[in-house]
């Protein structure tokens, strides 16, 4: 019996306002893969991942998450929004941030039990945060808030993590720190993660899905920076980490 795909997709099709989004898209993503959607602005790359969540209908063609419909295969996804609107006066501790991803996971009475306790405090410990875990959120760095918001999208222990642009607004340290800890985390889940920055991501994402209307799936070897240049319409920074020796750092 074949392995089902985490994701299949067939002739998506979407508009919005009578404008094309997506047209014809095709995608397959296997098991563990992690897959790295990049593009222009306007190009899909929000869009696609929001299909991927069922936040979104398809005009036309097929989804399937799981061999399911998003919507009927949401519990076993994490998600990681690009934008996370808190209002640092708020008193909120890591901990309570943590278990807003448990919201809908059987949660009766606005309460949250012990075993939702244990899950947060779990995933806390996934992304080295535990000895943080009573402070302030508004307290920590911009790296130990994106490090939280991961812990959120891991407190459900999905088997498919979906993440929109995690590292803007951070520095190239915290850039590397997040892209390590996701690196660890796809040994057991498939990652699919949006983002402006192949030169970072590169070395560490199995694939890239070049989004611009239609979708094109490349290995990481396969990226040239005229492909790139094709893509943006622009001259982007690329930095090429797949073909890197041990102890050699490239720049480019």
């Amino acid at each position: 019996m074949a392995i089902q795909p985490v994701i299949q997709i067939k002739n998506l099709t979407f508009a919005y306002n009578g404008l094309s989004v997506l047209n014809r898209v095709n995608l397959t993503v296997e098991e563990r893969d992690f897959l790295c959607v990049v593009g222009p602005n306007a190009g899909g790359k929000t869009t696609l991942l929001k299909m991927m969540l069922g936040l979104l209908k398809p005009d036309s063609g097929s989804i399937q998450v799981f061999g399911l419909s998003p919507l009927k295969a949401r519990n076993r996804m994490g998600y990681m929004p690009q934008h996370v609107v808190l209002d640092p006066l708020f008193p909120v501790c890591v901990l309570d941030v943590v278990l807003m991803g448990r919201l809908g996971k059987g949660l009766r009475f606005g309460f949250f039990g012990k075993e939702d306790r244990k899950a947060a405090e779990e995933a806390l410990d996934r992304v080295d945060l535990m000895e943080v875990k009573n402070r302030s959120f508004a307290e920590l760095s911009g790296g130990q808030r994106q490090r939280v918001l991961v812990a959120r999208a891991l407190v459900t222990e999905p088997d498919l993590l979906l993440l929109d642009e995690p590292t803007s607004n951070v520095d190239s340290v915290v850039e590397t720190e997040l892209y390590e800890l996701l690196n660890q985390l796809n040994k057991n889940m498939t990652i699919v993660l949006v983002t402006h920055d192949l030169g970072f991501v590169s070395r560490y994402v199995k694939r890239v899905a070049c989004v611009n209307r239609s979708v094109v799936v490349h290995t990481t070897s396969e990226i040239s920076g005229e492909m790139i240049n094709e893509l943006y319409g622009c001259d982007v920074r690329m930095v090429r980490h797949d073909t890197r020796a041990p102890g050699e750092h490239r720049h480019g």
